[in-house]
């Protein structure tokens, strides 16, 4: 009888098949979670479960935290060149047109005039899809020209760091631009001039231990991890267990190493305000 057979199982038409469009979910960096792209994206690429902040690029920054139109790019053509002549396994001359090729940038910082909430600033961005926001010579060279722009125009300077750290390519050429920058932030006090730093993931090595802490005000996104050294090494070198959010902002915050961790919603805003408060202090305040 028909109802005692097995019947065949026919693979069904690969033209009936539905097909899932390639990109159309994101894997969060942090707590792993697997999230609808364009809610992602519509959240300013914050994930919506752990509010862990995601890396963007210079466009992305400048559009999300100046008036639009309003960025004009200072040094625009400013690149690193290879004093060293440094070869490792690819060389250093060839890394530098294949980072630029990827990222569209000339290095990792970008920096211009533009106007917040129509106050007016200097604006640096740095960008870690540019071999890490590695700080070579063409990075500090970089951030000296925003800070003489600032003192030229009597502007604040707003600095959104993330960065690896010095970059090894340069060696001595690139750990000299921790003294660099850091004396021409330091010429800002002399008018003075708000200084107001942001530290998004990651901030670590040369430039957290010089320029991006340094800041009047020092803001940091949430969940950014932040320090000189890794956790890893540190806790290899101590010998003890470090808390689960060593080095996050939050960290920081609680040990008054910053003053303010900011969503990125909200950090146009509150960068407006604080420009305001600063630039209507009295000279002795």
């Amino acid at each position: 009888m028909a109802w005692f057979k097995k019947t065949a199982v026919t693979s069904s038409d690969p033209s009936k098949k539905v097909k899932i469009p390639e990109g159309l979910w994101v894997k969060c960096a942090d707590c792993k979670e697997i999230v609808y792209r364009k809610e992602f994206e519509k959240n300013l690429k914050v994930c919506p479960k752990c509010n862990y902040h995601s890396r963007i690029g210079v466009k992305e920054r400048i559009a999300l935290t100046t008036d639009a139109g309003s960025f004009v790019e200072i040094a625009v053509e400013l690149q690193s060149c290879d004093p060293l002549d440094f070869t490792d396994t690819i060389a250093y001359k060839e890394r530098i047109l294949s980072n630029q090729s990827k990222a569209g940038l000339k290095d990792a910082v970008t920096a211009g005039t533009a106007a917040i909430n129509k106050n007016p600033a200097v604006v640096a961005v740095m960008d870690f899809s540019f071999m890490g926001g590695s700080m070579g010579s063409a990075v500090g060279e970089k951030m000296v020209r925003a800070a003489e722009a600032a003192i030229e125009h009597r502007l604040p300077l707003i600095v959104f760091t993330s960065s690896g750290g010095a970059r090894m390519q340069e060696g001595i050429f690139s750990l000299m631009q921790m003294a660099k920058v850091s004396a021409a932030v330091g010429r800002l006090k002399k008018y003075p001039l708000p200084y107001i730093t942001v530290l998004t993931d990651p901030t670590f090595g040369g430039v957290s231990a010089s320029f991006a802490m340094l800041g009047d005000i020092i803001i940091a996104e949430p969940k950014s991890l932040i320090g000189f050294a890794g956790a890893r090494v540190i806790q290899q070198t101590i010998n003890q267990q470090l808390p689960d959010d060593f080095q996050q902002a939050e960290f920081l915050l609680k040990k008054g190493l910053i003053d303010k961790v900011v969503h990125r919603k909200d950090l146009k805003t509150s960068i407006a305000r604080l420009i305001r408060m600063l630039r209507g202090a009295p000279k002795n305040a």
